[in-house]
């Protein structure tokens, strides 16, 4: 082998993870972009639109796509090209009842692991959400909700399910967000958040575990409820 050639492959090499990292930025980003609402169900991702708003080149960008699709929250069609797929409230049952066993696991194994300054932030946030409800700002219930949920999975640290439950939330989002403007809903799932809090601050695997699937369970309850009212597509 000539004394170039190892050259040339490192400057090769050395090409390749700038554009490898370019399409994992614009994936990240365009995730991001979905999961806050900011593309609805059904809407079309233009990719010249992405090319401009994410900063990368047309490749990178079909690249998201992909991977995207792959993750279930986009779909790609024929002559009709790329849109933020659609969740029936079926699949949504479906994909619900998958995340209870999730994290059910997840709340067991933060409460072998949680340690005192996690419980104090667990017992904070608790605080924080019956104030909320107190004070009927649901949407901030909603948020301190998702916050409560992400801090559980960093205690439980299961690298394996957070990376499952959050591809599954994301296909979910319009029927999370619906579900948290339900009227009477947030009252009915603050306790349920207490005892889950209340099981890891204490230690009990199984009492978490089993206080995590009673509260997904029930969210599945008020799925079929709202399908019921036309609240859901």
């Amino acid at each position: 082998m000539s004394p170039a050639s190892p050259a040339l492959e490192v400057r090769g090499l050395s090409k390749a993870p700038p554009s490898a990292s370019a399409a994992v930025q614009a994936r990240d980003k365009l995730r991001e972009a979905i999961l806050r609402g900011e593309y609805l169900p059904g809407e079309r991702l233009v990719e010249a639109q992405l090319c401009e708003r994410l900063g990368v080149s047309r490749f990178n960008a079909r690249t998201a796509l992909q991977d995207l699709v792959a993750e279930g929250l986009v779909e790609i069609q024929r002559n009709k090209g790329a849109h933020v797929r659609k969740v029936s409230i079926d699949e949504a049952v479906e994909i619900t009842e998958v995340r209870m066993v999730l994290e059910g696991l997840v709340a067991a194994r933060a409460a072998e692991r949680v340690t005192p300054e996690q419980a104090a932030e667990l017992e904070e946030i608790g605080q924080l959400m019956r104030r909320a409800v107190e004070a009927e700002e649901f949407r901030h219930y909603s948020d301190l909700n998702q916050r409560l949920h992400s801090l559980v999975r960093r205690i439980a640290g299961h690298t394996t399910a957070d990376r499952l439950i959050e591809t599954l939330r994301g296909q979910l989002v319009r029927h999370q967000y619906m579900l948290s403007l339900l009227p009477g809903r947030p009252a009915v799932s603050l306790p349920q958040h207490e005892r889950i809090i209340a099981a890891i601050r204490a230690g009990d695997a199984k009492e978490a575990e089993a206080a995590m699937r009673d509260h997904i369970s029930s969210v599945v309850v008020a799925m079929r409820g709202m399908d019921v009212l036309g609240g859901l597509p």
